[in-house]
């Protein structure tokens, strides 16, 4: 049925229900899954040139540092369970865009995302990558909570 699962995880308390979820659910399908984290695009966050070329780069090894711990936590999760896990990271301003193709490049046929539960007011304030990803994607989605 699904073979392989598109998990986009952010590093939060939250994110650790679709690690743990997306695993049992891969070791019942027999899937693998696609762990994936979205880091800020700084080049995209700002037209303006910043002070000193050694913030970028201290940023971009935050970001680096900040993704492949999460990714490497996902990854022991899933080995230990026996599910085949890949890793993947993406510089964007546009998270939800880049879980679509990351999922559309990957050849996920599943979404496993959690959402935060905010409510009304901050999905206003903060928007809602899961409501965006379901309106935008034409693969399944699960959504957890």
């Amino acid at each position: 049925m699904f073979e392989r699962l598109l998990v986009p995880i952010d590093g939060t308390p939250t994110a650790e229900r679709a690690m743990t979820a997306s695993i049992a659910l891969a070791r019942q399908l027999q899937a693998a899954i696609v762990g994936f984290i979205a880091e800020p695009d700084l080049r995209a966050a700002s037209d303006k040139p910043l002070a000193t070329d050694k913030t970028p780069t201290k940023a971009k090894a935050a970001a680096d540092s900040h993704a492949h711990q999460v990714l490497k936590k996902f990854q022991a999760q899933a080995t230990a369970a026996q599910v085949p896990f890949e890793g993947v990271m993406a510089y964007t301003a546009e998270i939800d865009e880049a879980i679509i193709s990351t999922a559309q490049q990957q050849h996920c046929d599943l979404i496993v995302m959690v959402t935060h539960g905010r409510g009304a007011f901050g999905e206003r304030l903060f928007g809602s990558h899961t409501k965006s990803v379901m309106s935008k994607c034409a693969l399944p989605l699960l959504v957890l909570r």
